[in-house]
């Protein structure tokens, strides 16, 4: 992959088994770091512990318990976000807010690495005010990553503190 040549460094992925087709090989040779961005579904953890370094989307505490009894038989140690589904929105994965600190909680006491939340804004509304709030929730916890923004909101995400943006049509093109 040329990108790689020029020293890019991070790639996300939606979905695990997309992922070890295009990367396992990639990965064997270059030193990257690869971004579940998708949701992880529980029959799939050890797949997706085996060949990513970051998850965005940890949700529940089964798929906490799965991930950190994972990592213990992979000796491995992944960075994880906790998507938080800050709109409200059921149609969306992520904890709801008033479930937010007891994931993390429970997250913590099984020694995940939680780095940062998570969020996708709704889309039919200003993002901003979703970004803003995001912040907030993830400085309460202290951490210091946030994953939000995409192709059409990234600056605007960039501007409330995201430490890590999607920007996948803005570099691939829109998916037909």
């Amino acid at each position: 992959m040329p990108v790689i040549e020029y020293g890019h460094k991070e790639f996300g992925e939606n979905k695990v088994q997309e992922a070890i087709e295009k990367w396992s090989n990639i990965k064997k040779n270059k030193k990257i770091n690869l971004h579940l961005i998708g949701r992880l579904q529980t029959n799939k953890v050890k797949q997706a512990i085996a060949i990513f370094d970051y998850i965005h989307s940890l949700d529940n505490q089964k798929l906490a318990k799965k991930i950190a009894d994972e990592e213990t038989k992979q000796s491995k140690k992944i960075k994880l976000f906790i998507q938080v589904n800050i709109g409200s929105e059921p149609q969306k994965s992520g904890i709801s807010i008033e479930n937010l600190d007891d994931l993390y909680t429970f997250s913590t006491s099984l020694n995940l690495d939680i780095v940062g939340l998570m969020c996708i804004p709704p889309a039919s509304e200003d993002p901003e005010v979703y970004f803003k709030k995001l912040k907030v929730l993830n400085d309460k916890l202290g951490l210091k990553e946030l994953s939000m923004g995409m192709s059409s909101d990234y600056i605007l995400a960039i501007k409330n503190n995201a430490t890590f943006v999607r920007i996948g049509s803005k570099i691939f093109g829109e998916r037909i």
